[in-house]
């Protein structure tokens, strides 16, 4: 692919040629030259059908996941996520030593303790990792989904938002069946500070568990950055310190 210069950008087809903007920038491609139907049929394309078949099952665990926790990831993620997710469920279906190459699945990679590490530690705004952003121990209660941090300093302990003048945390507890698609995700409740030099203890838990019977247990904790103005306190969505990140895979 070319990237497109001068003072006009263009969007659309011509001929052979297919211009668009990506978060790269302006660019300009040509069409591809195999048809679908070859690719189908041809024997010489097996691995590509492989290939194809094993990243449609991982970009679709990736949306899953997204889905699951769509209400944090509303203020907190980035424009590379979905390719990001795509590639680390590409990375969890590789562990699947079960099945043939391109009959591999996301959920079975999920089923030992490597595929499960690769996923804790993502970062959903990668302009925001949490350990950058958050510089004080916390402690998650698997059992419970409890999380806490204690004698937590916003001004000591956190890098905010310019311009923030609160913060907010809160928990999530998804069940996430990569195998039938099915989630659920609690949220805890929310603890919001002031940013100052006065130490808190912020307790985030857990009405109850999902209650979902089978999949994954993702924990994740989002840290979100507020402006107060005459009272009211808006979210700074800016996109470069709102954290969200998985802190344990069960």
């Amino acid at each position: 692919m070319a990237r497109q210069g001068g003072l006009l950008k263009v969007v659309g087809k011509l001929d052979d040629l297919s211009f668009y903007k990506s978060a790269d920038g302006f660019l300009v491609r040509t069409k591809g030259g195999v048809s679908g139907d070859r690719i189908n049929n041809d024997p010489t394309f097996q691995r590509t059908r492989e290939n194809n078949a094993e990243f449609g099952m991982s970009a679709a665990a990736g949306k899953l996941l997204r889905t699951a926790l769509r209400n944090f990831m509303m203020s907190a993620s980035d424009n590379r996520v979905v390719s990001r997710l795509t590639q680390l469920m590409t990375d969890v279906k590789n562990l699947d030593a079960a099945n043939d190459r391109g009959e591999r699945h996301v959920y079975e990679g999920f089923d030992i303790p490597e595929g499960k590490a690769v996923l804790k530690g993502f970062n959903f705004n990668n302009r925001a990792i949490l350990s950058s952003i958050l510089f004080k121990a916390y402690a998650l209660n698997s059992t419970t989904g409890a999380v806490n941090i204690t004698g937590l300093v916003p001004k000591m302990d956190l890098v905010s938002a310019p311009g923030a003048t609160h913060v907010t945390f809160k928990a999530g507890w998804s069940k996430v069946d990569f195998a039938t698609g099915e989630f659920e995700t609690v949220m805890s409740n929310e603890v919001n500070l002031p940013i100052n030099s006065t130490a808190s203890n912020v307790a985030l838990t857990q009405a109850a568990a999902p209650t979902l019977g089978t999949g994954l247990n993702v924990f994740t904790l989002q840290i979100e950055f507020y402006q107060e103005v005459n009272g009211n306190q808006y979210s700074l969505k800016n996109g470069g310190y709102n954290s969200l990140a998985v802190i344990e895979v069960i």
